[in-house]
């Protein structure tokens, strides 16, 4: 059991840092549309909801997270009673990695959703739950290929497939209830 439990919290503690980026570009709104309200074939090319400062905001949120993540890597395991080097820390480029990622794969699920005739805000199961996950570790993999290789093995990286839509489901619920979000998907 103890081994499954350090598959799950190293799993869910490496992908943190793209955990956050979307939900706080979202908290930072507004701004400059990246594409300029430009149109492609009679659509928004990616919309009004990806924007500059999200995107900024959500990545710089993203690293910041990787390395407070890092300060409390020490205290979090001792206090799990998880032994060392189960929770990863973050070196810069895999911080950037993660968090610029996460930003990228949302980007570019917004533009295949405007390709498909979908509007801002429209569900694209699968798409929507998973978009920055591939945009992280693609990222990832690119600034930093020794460590996402390590980090995120086979098992954490089907805690990520499994765990990863559920928890996006419940944070955008949340986002909604709260108000922060237009639709609860």
């Amino acid at each position: 059991m103890a081994g499954l439990v350090g598959v799950v919290a190293g799993a869910l503690w490496a992908m943190l840092p793209a955990y956050v980026p979307n939900n706080a570009a979202v908290l930072a709104g507004g701004g400059a549309p990246i594409d300029g309200g430009r149109t492609w074939g009679g659509r928004r090319v990616l919309g009004d909801g990806k924007t500059w400062r999200g995107t900024a905001v959500g990545t710089v949120a993203g690293v910041a997270l990787a390395f407070a993540l890092n300060a409390a890597t020490p205290v979090v395991a001792d206090t799990l009673g998880l032994a060392a080097g189960v929770l990863p820390t973050f070196p810069p480029l895999a911080a950037l990695g993660l968090a610029l990622g996460a930003m990228l794969g949302d980007i570019g699920a917004s533009f295949l959703k405007r390709r498909t005739g979908r509007e801002r805000g429209a569900s694209f199961p699968g798409l929507d739950q998973l978009d920055f996950v591939v945009g992280a570790l693609a990222v990832s993999l690119a600034l930093a290929p020794d460590w996402t290789l390590a980090t995120f093995t086979p098992e954490r990286l089907l805690v990520v497939l499994v765990a990863t839509p559920v928890l996006h489901v419940v944070t955008n619920v949340i986002a909604y209830l709260i108000g922060a979000k237009n639709e609860p998907w």
